[in-house]
């Protein structure tokens, strides 16, 4: 019984950040999508994120990349946002979460990892501008997945020799400076592109 509690106290900031994440991305895309169907209900309109011509939704939301798939991007980061809250708090307060589900959870969250850089890298190089509530999902859905990382690297489905390394990369620390270092790239971009 002690062991259990050991082990929650160390599992619980991991789904800490998995929903104050999940709260953050679940807030900045519904607001985005309340700014998505402004701009189709009044193409023209000033929206509250066009803060001058870098970080400008309306330049973001009106071109193809903004409803890749049909629908619009925010509805999809919605849904998922959702998600990671539901099953962050269930593991923050207690709960278990089942292997099966937190791999599905890890899996949708690095599509949304390589989606997200796609689209940052269309709103820098191709659009020209940058959306603020997409630059929050994204800070968002690298944490969420950093703490999944942290959650599942002894269970994931690879080979022994990349779970060694990836063991070893969480017990030093690597894994922060990876995913910052993502961020940092990012950033870096910006700074190439719009300074």
């Amino acid at each position: 019984m002690i062991k259990l509690f050991q082990k929650h106290d160390k599992i619980k900031p991991l789904y800490a950040i998995i929903t104050l994440a999940g709260i953050v991305g679940f807030a900045a895309s519904f607001w985005q999508m309340l700014e998505k169907i402004a701009i189709l209900k009044a193409p023209t309109a000033p929206l509250i994120c066009d803060i001058n011509s870098i970080f400008s939704c309306s330049n973001v939301l009106n071109v193809w990349q903004s409803s890749v798939f049909g629908f619009p991007n925010a509805l999809m980061c919605i849904i998922f946002f959702v998600i990671m809250m539901t099953i962050g708090i269930v593991g923050l307060t207690g709960g278990t979460v089942a292997k099966n589900l937190r791999l599905v959870a890890q899996a949708m969250t690095l599509f949304f990892v390589g989606f997200g850089f796609w689209y940052l890298w269309q709103g820098i190089f191709v659009i020209g501008s940058l959306c603020i509530f997409c630059l929050f999902c994204y800070s968002a859905v690298l944490a969420i997945s950093f703490a999944w990382l942290r959650l599942n690297h002894s269970e994931l489905p690879i080979s022994k020799s990349a779970r060694k390394f990836i063991d070893k990369t969480i017990a030093d620390g690597s894994d922060l400076f990876i995913w910052l270092s993502i961020a940092l790239i990012i950033i870096a971009e910006m700074v190439i592109q719009f300074v």
